[in-house]
Order: C-alpha cells, then sequence, then structure tokens
C-alpha cells in the first residue's frame, strides 16, 4: 500500500497510482485529523471522493505518532494527549476518538488504536497490555458496519509476549491481523524471528495479516514466507525524493555526476512513465537542477516498480519460483547503490 500520509501520495496524483497499479492506499488518521480536520473531510464526501481515489484506503489509527512524535505525546491509561506539530495546540486521541476519525474518514479498513514503543525498552510488556485493552474499546467504538477494523499485535522482540499479544488480538472479533512494533530499530534477525513466532501463534487463522511499516524489498520475501499479505511503507517515496531508485539490479543514485551522460531508462523492463520516456541523464539533471519533476518521476518509478515486484511475489508462489526471486532481488540489493 503506498502511503498517503495527507490524502496523497507525495508527488502523485491518482492517474499515476492507477498506471503503477496501486490496488490500496493508506491514510493517517493523526495527520488528517490535525489538517485538514476529519469533520470537514466527512463534509467533503469522505476521504475517497476528497482525494479522487476509487481504490481501497486502510487508515491507521495513529499508534505511530504516539511513538514518532514521542516528545509531544502523554500516554495514559485512557489516551494520549498531542502537543500539535502544527501549532501546539493540545489534541486528545483515544481508542473512541480514533475509531470515531476512521469512520468520518470513511476508510475501507480502520486501525484499533495501540501503542507502539522501541521493542527493547523497558515499557513493552505494559504498552502491550495497553494495546490490548484499548483493542477491546475500538471493537466496541465501531461504528462503521461497512468498515473493516484490524488488531494490531505487540510485544517488541519478546517470544513470549508475542505470543502473549497474538493470542489477545486473536481472540477477538477483528476482520484482520495486524503485527505492529517492527522496523523500528530492532536487527533484521530479530525481525524474522518476531514474524516466525507470530506466523506459528497464528496458524489455521484465515485472517489477513498486515506487517505495518515495511517497505524493503528483501523484507517483503521474509514477511511473506511467514504468511504476511499487506504491507505499507514511506521508504519507496521517500527515497525516490532522494534520487535513490529501484530496479532488479538493485540501487541506482541518480544524483551521482556519472549518469549525467547515461542516455539508458533506469530499468529497460519497467513500463513506468519515467522509463518509458526519459534517460537516466535527464532524470541526473532534474536532481542536480533541483527540478520537481525529479521528484514526481523517480517516485513513479519507485511504486511501479515495488508494485510490480509485489505481483511477480505472488505469482512465484504459484509457479513455484519463490526462492529463486528471493536470491535474484537479495542478491542485487545486497550491492552498493549503481553509480555511488
Amino acid at each position: 500500500m503506498p502511503v498517503g500520509t495527507q490524502a496523497t501520495v507525495k508527488s502523485l496524483s491518482p492517474g499515476d497510482l492507477l498506471a503503477a497499479n496501486a490496488q490500496m492506499l493508506l491514510g493517517n488518521t493523526y495527520h488528517l485529523s490535525q489538517r485538514p480536520g476529519a469533520e470537514r473531510i466527512d463534509r467533503l464526501g469522505g476521504l475517497h471522493r476528497f482525494m479522487a481515489w476509487d481504490g481501497p484506503i486502510l487508515t491507521d489509527s495513529g499508534g505511530f505518532q504516539v511513538f514518532s512524535l514521542a516528545d509531544r505525546a502523554r500516554v495514559d491509561d485512557d489516551g494520549v494527549t498531542f502537543s500539535s506539530h502544527l501549532d501546539g495546540s493540545r489534541h486528545r486521541l483515544t481508542p473512541e476518538r480514533a475509531m470515531e476519525i476512521q469512520a468520518l474518514l470513511g476508510s475501507d479498513v480502520a486501525m484499533a488504536f495501540d501503542q507502539l514503543v522501541d521493542p527493547h525498552g523497558a515499557e513493552v510488556s505494559a504498552a502491550m497490555e495497553r494495546t490490548h485493552r484499548w483493542a477491546e474499546r475500538s471493537l466496541a467504538a465501531r461504528g462503521r458496519p461497512d468498515q473493516a477494523v484490524f488488531g494490531i499485535v505487540q510485544g517488541g522482540v519478546d517470544p513470549e509476549l508475542r505470543r502473549t499479544s497474538v493470542a489477545a488480538i486473536a481472540g477477538m472479533a477483528f476482520d484482520g491481523i495486524a503485527i505492529g512494533g517492527l522496523s523500528v530499530g530492532e536487527s533484521k534477525a530479530e525481525m524474522a524471528t518476531t514474524l516466525a513466532v507470530v506466523a506459528d501463534a497464528l496458524q489455521g487463522d484465515p485472517r489477513p495479516r498486515y506487517l505495518m511499516g515495511v517497505g524493503s524489498p528483501i523484507d517483503f520475501f521474509t514477511a511473506v514466507e511467514h504468511g504476511v499479505d499487506l504491507f505499507d511503507c514511506v521508504l519507496p517515496t521517500r527515497v525516490a525524493r532522494t534520487g535513490q531508485v529501484w530496479s532488479d539490479a538493485g540501487r541506482l543514485n541518480l544524483r551521482n555526476a556519472a549518469l549525467q551522460d547515461d542516455p539508458s531508462p533506469i530499468d529497460a523492463a519497467c513500463a513506468c512513465e519515467a522509463c518509458r520516456n526519459h534517460s537516466r541523464a535527464y532524470l541526473a539533471h532534474l536532481f542536480r537542477a533541483k527540478e520537481l519533476l525529479a521528484y514526481r518521476l523517480a517516485t513513479v518509478h519507485n511504486v511501479t516498480w515495488t508494485l510490480e515486484l509485489m505481483r511477480r511475489l505472488r505469482a512465484s508462489l504459484l509457479d513455484g519460483s519463490f526462492d529463486d526471486l528471493r536470491h535474484r532481488v537479495a542478491s542485487a540489493f545486497a550491492r552498493p547503490a549503481a553509480a555511488d
């Protein structure tokens, strides 16, 4: 799911996303409630109409901002009080308010409110227990029968806490199960071990599984191997704005002077607008000139390539080529960025 934090995937139009074969987008409860406001979006016809996107939308609950804006957040058992990153005003977010905001936005999938903390910190157990209580309150506050609700498994990198959290969240009437608290500082080995623990604990559970905040090509394979169905991450769009683009050959740094005379596309096999119409030399020029088109074209490419990788990954599960595809992608991305 490409991330549309502010009701837009940065620099891309809905048409760009359709051309890239995006199936679903993600919106941000905290940021949209701050600006332009959930009530305003509701008055204007809901998030789909507001951003002109007819496909599915998943909204997070604001739980990540409890972590990322920790210096502006005060947590208690009832909820979180934020000092706005925009103007310093005070805002209260509880499980009930998080669900109300998501109902007003009209997303297709709403997330239960959770508390994300450092996976190695002393607060992991207490935050997990609070997440379970907030999950029950989130379900009780569900306001739209047409909106699926996913619960979130926490517990850091502690296997026993993860098993405890799976038992609690899977025991509730959620429509899907999210795995939170990863890709926030733990090692790749710890992520893989944690995913294995969660997958084992979820054996036989038919509900979709969503790994929150993971968008690295190599990590996709580890997660899919453990039954993950959905991903979101700002990584493909964020690195694009720095000039890093992805391809079957690995990473390419468009800011490098060596590309100024390169007439080839980013990836000859890619069907995106950037690869069909423009050379590496042109994109290198745009980045050096700080032209806005650079960000759009690099982002179009990274989103298209990532979504195509996911399509190929799905196909590989059917034709038995999963291990071969994983080996090729891992080998390519293990190398330093080309032209660095």
